[in-house]
């Protein structure tokens, strides 16, 4: 049996020659929730887009359920939902309504529609409300409906672009549970995106560290931090650039814990050990001393993704970066606005 989803060499080169996604191959199991982990305009939403056929690839060969997305645009649509970071969602009309205007979209008839929408609302605590106008929701409201929406046909696949962008931490975590459930009942295949580390640790089974369109590490988040070490030791030196001599740097290498030393851009060096980070600060400290070297702070902590994604990249997570990508989104929510 084919993957979910499989993408070889996938390019995409926007209008003017900018490069959004380059080069990127990976696969998506059944039944897996898959997330795509980076800042704004890493090309998080691109591959998105292109998966589902609202983007045409520059280069590249995509399957979904082994089909091949350029040959058969049609079948690729059925199998698939798609919720994007903007809510599709009219609140001039109700709850019911929206997911209604949904479901004739796919050519589903009133039966079905009637059938699934109750199915569906109820799942996500909205059955309730479904004659109220979306006007009155809440934005955590809004996005279970607009999940909803994205299941009205039953699709095998969902694609979820931020699915949690701009919600309060509390909202945010009931979403994660929505999302969970949709796996553990209905066995469904989840590709989502997000800039949140805590929310690609919670929820996804492998993580796609994508940064300026290139993926850089690609792995279960548990496996990825443990590439990093077990502790990270920080420490900053006094002198006047953070540096340290030579060979009391290679002495603190050479310690039985320790598995590498990177200088980082701010002046810091990371110490990574395999375990047991606080037993090594008085060695540092010893080594430090002899060397007439004085340490200006030293801490320790546990790998986060946060690290994972300095580690690969070489910079920290950004939310206020942008694209090509993320400027063309603004342009077109401007152009939605402009037309209400």
């Amino acid at each position: 049996m084919p993957s979910a989803i499989e993408v070889y060499n996938l390019t995409k080169i926007y209008r003017g020659g900018v490069l959004a996604v380059d080069d990127i191959s990976f696969t998506v199991e059944r039944g897996e929730i898959f997330g795509f982990l980076g800042p704004n305009g890493a090309g998080k939403s691109t591959t998105i887009k292109v998966l589902i056929g609202l983007l045409k690839p520059t280069k590249g060969r995509l399957l979904i359920n082994g089909v091949d997305i350029a040959k058969r645009p049609g079948e690729i649509k059925r199998a698939t939902g798609y919720a994007a970071q903007e809510t599709a969602i009219d609140d001039r009309l109700t709850c019911m309504e929206n997911i209604y205007l949904q479901g004739r979209f796919y050519h589903l008839s009133k039966r079905e529609i009637l059938a699934r929408s109750a199915e569906v609302l109820k799942m996500f605590d909205l059955y309730d409300r479904r004659n109220d106008l979306t006007a009155t929701f809440s934005g955590g409201m809004l996005k279970r409906l607009d999940i909803a929406e994205a299941l009205i046909h039953r699709p095998q696949i969902l694609f979820l672009d931020e699915p949690t962008l701009g919600l309060d931490v509390q909202t945010r975590k009931t979403i994660w549970e929505y999302i969970k459930r949709l796996r553990e009942e209905q066995g469904m295949t989840i590709f989502l995106t997000t800039h949140y580390m805590e929310e690609a640790d919670v929820l996804c089974d492998r993580v796609a560290i994508i940064d300026r369109g290139k993926i850089k590490a690609l792995d279960r988040p548990e496996a990825l931090k443990a590439q990093i070490g077990g502790d990270i030791v920080i420490a900053r030196f006094s002198a006047l650039d953070g540096s340290i001599p030579q060979e009391a740097l290679e002495a603190i290498r050479g310690l039985p814990q320790v598995r590498g030393i990177e200088p980082k851009r701010d002046g810091a060096y990371w110490i990574v050990v395999n375990q047991d980070g606080d037993k090594l600060i008085p060695a540092i400290f010893s080594i430090c001393g002899q060397a007439g070297v004085s340490i200006e702070s030293i801490s320790l902590k546990k790998p986060s993704l946060d690290d994972v994604y300095l580690h690969f990249t070489g910079r920290e997570m950004r939310e206020e970066e942008a694209s090509a990508e993320a400027h063309i989104r603004a342009r077109i929510m401007r152009g939605r606005i402009r037309r209400r």
